[in-house]
C-alpha cells in the first residue's frame, strides 16, 4: 500500500522546465534604447492628448446647459486619471506601458524600431492579450 502511494505522488509531480526568462525588473535598457523609448513615449502621449483636446473642442461647442459643463468636468477628471495612470515611465513597467499603448493605437510598432528584438517581441505579444 505504501509503495502505491509513493508511485501516485511521483506521477502527479509537476516538473517545471528551467528557462532563462528575465524578470521585468532586471531588463536592461541601453542608452540608445532609452532615447528610443523616451521618444516613443512622448509621441504616444502627444497623440492621445491631442486627440483629447480635439474631442473637447468639438464637445464644448455643444454645451447648452449647466449640466453639460458638469458632465464634461466628470469626463475630463476620469480621462486625467486614466492618462496619468497609464503613462508610467519607469523602466520596470515600460514594456507593459508600451504594450497597452500599442494595443490602444497610440503607439505604433515602428515607433519602437531600434529596441532589442526580445523587448519588441514581448511588447508585441503583450499587446495582443
Amino acid at each position: 500500500m505504501w509503495a502505491k502511494r509513493v508511485e501516485v505522488v511521483q506521477k502527479s509531480k509537476i516538473i517545471i522546465p528551467k528557462t532563462k526568462i528575465m524578470p521585468m525588473s532586471e531588463i536592461i535598457w541601453s542608452d540608445t534604447e532609452q532615447e528610443i523609448a523616451q521618444t516613443a513615449f512622448q509621441k504616444a502621449y502627444q497623440r492621445e492628448t491631442s486627440t483629447l483636446i480635439e474631442h473637447i473642442k468639438e464637445q464644448s461647442g455643444q454645451i447648452t446647459v449647466l449640466d453639460d459643463i458638469w458632465q464634461m468636468h466628470d469626463y475630463l477628471s476620469a480621462r486625467r486619471h486614466q492618462i496619468d495612470g497609464k503613462y508610467d515611465y519607469r523602466y520596470t513597467s515600460l514594456i507593459f506601458v508600451f504594450a497597452q499603448l500599442l494595443k490602444e493605437g497610440w503607439l505604433k510598432l515602428e515607433d519602437l524600431n531600434g529596441l532589442e528584438k526580445d523587448k519588441l517581441a514581448k511588447i508585441a505579444a503583450l499587446s495582443r492579450m
